[in-house]
């Protein structure tokens, strides 16, 4: 039963939260509060960083988070203000 639960979630699977960016730490890493009691340790998706889209403190922010690891996560969208 368990494994039938494990193979139904592929790799690709990917779980899209909006949140805001409440530090900006060094490596291009973010930590992105979600909801008011879960954050989400995130870094810049390659096209952000290819286009030097830049994301600061405070700012609305798109991020998938796989579903294995809920604590880690990708931005890949900067929503404007």
């Amino acid at each position: 039963m368990l494994q039938a639960i494990i193979h139904s979630v592929s790799k690709q699977d990917s779980i899209q939260l909006e949140g805001t960016v409440v530090d900006v730490l060094p490596n291009a890493t973010f930590r992105v509060s979600v909801s008011e009691s879960h954050e989400v340790l995130s870094t810049l998706a390659g096209n952000m960083r290819r286009f030097r889209i830049r994301v600061l403190q405070g700012d609305r922010v798109t991020v998938e988070v796989s579903p294995y690891d809920l604590t880690r996560g990708r931005i890949t969208f900067r929503h404007k203000t």
